[in-house]
């Protein structure tokens, strides 16, 4: 599978669910698309016939409104029917705009930000009481990182000796008021998480081969992996791209058109 050409797929069609919808947190569902298409297509053991499988890998969405990627993806993979995605944020839907355990392979209701690296922490701790070969995957929002949570679950990491569990940061390095270095400085992020334990590693999120070379490498033993992850927000789509007020917005119908057009040329381009 051509996994560059497959994060432009899901590109486009999660830019159709907000745009149907008339909703959506559109510039880091586009940051994301490759980190999570690498994940889902190529590292997670998975199986949408079991999605409760004992023995499958965990991924928790910790920046939970960008869920529209999340949910492109399991309807790709068939957790649910793809007909389901036109109900994104209707009433009574399960589809809604923060992934809910209602709907299959979602494993957390996250949302609040500050609580998926807590509860993944919870998970690697529990696969590895229970001798069990699980790995756990959590992304993060880098504006996430001024939760102190975040911070409390980083150093329970390290304590717990979690060599099978990987924190991502979705570094786009903007958030809904703006800049993270204007919100809340973040400073050196690398030298943060080795000073709590981790085995830091740093690579282009856009980069799928790297993604795939980054979450495939040798682990050190009893070090939890942190993945920071280099992005644009709305990667994609030009008018997008580094702007922080796509953090949550819906495209008029030419905007629409405009990115549709973007990246069925960069599809066509790859054929």
């Amino acid at each position: 599978m051509n996994l560059m050409k497959k994060a432009a797929e899901i590109r486009r069609d999660l830019l159709s669910l907000i745009y149907n919808s008339k909703t959506g947190h559109t510039g880091g569902s586009l940051s994301s698309a490759d980190i999570l298409t690498v994940l889902y297509y190529r590292i997670l053991r998975v199986d949408p016939a079991c999605p409760k499988d004992p023995l499958r890998d965990r991924f928790v969405l910790s920046k939970g409104h960008s869920v529209e990627g999340l949910y492109t993806i399991l309807a790709d993979k068939g957790f649910f029917p793809k007909e389901e995605l036109k109900s994104f944020s209707t009433f009574k839907s399960r589809l809604i705009g923060h992934p809910s355990v209602k709907v299959p392979g979602v494993e957390l209701n996250t949302g609040a930000l500050g609580h998926g690296l807590s509860c993944s922490v919870g998970m690697a701790l529990a696969a590895k009481k229970d001798g069990l070969n699980v790995s756990v995957y959590c992304l993060m929002g880098d504006g996430e990182q001024a939760e102190g949570s975040v911070w409390e679950a980083a150093m329970a990491g390290a304590n717990f000796e979690l060599d099978n569990l990987t924190a991502i940061i979705d570094r786009n390095h903007l958030q809904i008021s703006g800049d993270t270095e204007n919100v809340m400085r973040l400073g050196s992020l690398a030298s943060k998480w080795e000073a709590f334990g981790w085995d830091v590693r740093s690579v282009d999120g856009h980069d799928i081969n790297a993604l795939i070379e980054v979450f495939e490498s040798s682990r050190k033993k009893g070090i939890p992996m942190l993945v920071i992850a280099e992005t644009t927000k709305g990667k994609g789509v030009s008018y997008m791209e580094d702007e922080a007020k796509w953090h949550h917005g819906v495209p008029t119908e030419q905007q629409y058109s405009q990115a549709v057009t973007e990246i069925d040329t960069f599809i066509k381009e790859m054929n």
